[in-house]
C-alpha cells in the first residue's frame, strides 16, 4: 500500500502536520474518520479540516492537493458516475425505490494510484461495492470539485433521463438525488460511516 512522509512546507501540509499527522497513511485514516457533510465552500478543501466534515469531493480534493504538494503527482483525482441504489449505497434508504427507479447516476470522487483505488469518504467506504456499477470515470483537478463537477453530473443526468425515456423532469430527479444525499448526511450525524 502507498505511503509517504508529509514533508512539504506549504500552509496546507503544515495544517495537517500540526495535527500530528506526518504520513499519507495517517492522513487517509484521519480523513476517513471525519464525518460526512457538505462544507460551506465546495472548493476550499482546507474546510475539511477546519469544519471537521466533508464529502467525497472535498475529502479527496484535499488528499490530492496534499499528494501534489508532497511530490506525489501520480495520484489521480477521479470523478466516477455510478448507478447509485440502496444496495451499493445503503444509507440513502429507499428513496430511489420509493420513486419507482432502479438507480440514479451519482457522481463520486475518489483517488487512484496505479491500479489501487482509494476511497476515503468514510471508514466504511468500499469502492468494491460500486465498482461494477461505475458507468464512466474522468480525471479531474482539485479545483474542479465545485461547479465543474456539478455541471458535469447534471449534464449526465439530463442525457440519462432522455436515453432511458424516463417520465421525470431533471428537477424531479435532482430532488430525489438531493434527498439521498441528505439521508447520507443525517446518517453521518449518528455515525462516521456511510
Amino acid at each position: 500500500m502507498l505511503d509517504f512522509k508529509i514533508s512539504s512546507e506549504d500552509s496546507l501540509s503544515k495544517i495537517i502536520t500540526e495535527k500530528g499527522i506526518t504520513s499519507w497513511s495517517e492522513l487517509i485514516t484521519y480523513v476517513k474518520n471525519i464525518p460526512y457533510g457538505r462544507n460551506s465552500n465546495r472548493i476550499d478543501n482546507t474546510l475539511v479540516i477546519t469544519e471537521n466534515k466533508g464529502t467525497c469531493s472535498s475529502k479527496h480534493s484535499l488528499l490530492k492537493r496534499i499528494a501534489d504538494l508532497n511530490g506525489m503527482n501520480d495520484i489521480k483525482l477521479i470523478i466516477g458516475i455510478y448507478k447509485m441504489n440502496a444496495t451499493n449505497t445503503p444509507k440513502i434508504g429507499n428513496v430511489i425505490l420509493n420513486n419507482d427507479l432502479k438507480y440514479i447516476p451519482e457522481a463520486h470522487c475518489y483517488l487512484r494510484y496505479n491500479d489501487e483505488t482509494i476511497d476515503a469518504t468514510s471508514n466504511s467506504s468500499d469502492f468494491g461495492r460500486i465498482i461494477n456499477d461505475v458507468i464512466i470515470e474522468k480525471n479531474i483537478q482539485p479545483n474542479q470539485v465545485g461547479s465543474y463537477k456539478i455541471k458535469y453530473h447534471q449534464a449526465f443526468i439530463k442525457e440519462w433521463i432522455v436515453s432511458e425515456k424516463l417520465n421525470f423532469s431533471f428537477e424531479e430527479i435532482w430532488k430525489i438525488r438531493e434527498q439521498c444525499i441528505e439521508n447520507l448526511s443525517s446518517q453521518s450525524k449518528n455515525s462516521t460511516n456511510i
